[in-house]
């Protein structure tokens, strides 16, 4: 990417680490696969076991409790399918590789700020003695909302449930710890906090049901057949001691929403009645499509984003905001901005001056604005 650009949206993915890449330039260089028994083989193994004690670490894991996936979709489709529970119950906004992972799935509400309702996840609970798995996230990919995973491992336990925490945009930027939050099974993926693409992890307790859905070798503890990525791994560990003391940027990102308020006062962050991770905000620009923001920012030079990012690269509503009770046409106008690892204050101040730029603009010209409710 240019060096011109400033790069906010590290939500999506965040840019590789030097040390990343140069872990993962080793491991090519060297080879080996890691089932062979010769000099390489054994070479190769080492980088992995390595890295599962670093990415284990991370989380709060034992390194034996880790397996290496394709990514945090992988992790969470192979979670509510090896799980072995037929009755599946979720929040209203999780990512769409948990809500399409399987069907008849009961979706739990959230509150106005994006909180799931215990009360609803009790009630649900006991409305049927057949046993359940629970899926709520560590942390909204949009929104940044910090979910209460200690008290729904408490209700989901009590009624016998298993409990699965999508951690995928929590991990490397708040403190997680698989054991201390008492989930059974933590979902992980490299890129979001400076590791490569294509690589993730399936944190399980020690004793938690698991049936692998993949056939072949025994790679994993025959937990997910296939040769391991090493390289992809490899960089995956030294990511997770990179990211070992999390983003400082909780500042940053409430400096940067009263910024925004400043110029236009009816914007609305959402979420922010809840704990968020520190790096993200979601923010409407009052009449604007997040479509022309997003457009309008990147001629900028600015990289941000509107609701998740997805294979088709269009800008839709916000599933996450709709469920929080956000207005259709509010909801249309809703921006995301992520911080991450690379990012400086500089980068901040310049994406402040163009939202304020594109804003007074907008409010004196004919380009298109979101649609009345």
């Amino acid at each position: 990417m240019p060096a011109a650009y400033t790069y906010l949206d590290h939500n999506a993915t965040s840019p590789i680490r030097p040390a990343v890449f140069d872990a993962m330039v080793e491991a090519l260089q060297a080879g080996g696969n890691p089932s062979s028994v010769h000099r390489a083989g054994r070479s190769a193994r080492a980088r992995v076991d390595a890295a599962r004690r670093q990415v284990a670490a991370l989380v709060g894991a034992l390194p034996a409790e880790v397996a290496f996936t394709s990514g945090g979709t992988e992790a969470n489709n192979s979670a509510l399918v090896g799980a072995g529970r037929k009755r599946l119950l979720v929040s209203a906004v999780e990512h769409d590789s948990v809500l399409k992972a399987a069907r008849g799935m009961e979706i739990v509400p959230v509150d106005g700020n994006g909180l799931v309702d215990l009360g609803v996840l009790e009630k649900s609970l006991a409305a049927s003695a057949e046993p359940a798995l629970v899926s709520v996230m560590f942390a909204n990919n949009e929104t940044g909302v910090l979910q209460p995973i200690a008290d729904v491992v408490r209700v989901a336990h009590a009624a016998g449930a298993l409990v699965h925490c999508d951690a995928v945009q929590g991990a490397g930027k708040v403190p997680i710890d698989l054991h201390g939050l008492g989930v059974d099974y933590l979902s992980l993926s490299a890129h979001k906090f400076g590791g490569p693409t294509g690589v993730g992890a399936l944190a399980m307790r020690s004793g938690a049901p698991f049936a692998s859905d993949r056939l072949g070798g025994g790679q994993e503890a025959n937990r997910r057949a296939g040769t391991e990525n090493v390289a992809g791994i490899a960089g995956f560990g030294a990511a997770a001691v990179a990211a070992g003391d999390g983003l400082a940027t909780a500042e940053w990102r409430d400096g940067l929403e009263a910024a925004l308020i400043e110029v236009a006062p009816a914007a609305r962050v959402y979420g922010a009645g809840a704990s968020r991770l520190p790096n993200t905000t979601c923010i409407s620009m009052p009449g604007v499509r997040a479509e022309t923001q997003v457009m309008a920012l990147d001629l900028a030079g600015i990289c941000v984003s509107a609701g998740a990012a997805c294979s088709s690269g269009k800008v839709t509503r916000s599933a996450v905001l709709l469920a929080m009770g956000v207005g259709s046409a509010e909801a249309e106008t809703a921006l995301r901005i992520s911080f991450g690892w690379s990012t400086v204050l500089e980068d901040i101040e310049r994406l402040i001056a163009a939202w304020r730029d594109l804003y007074i603009r907008v409010t004196h010209s004919d380009i298109p604005r979101a649609r009345a409710a």
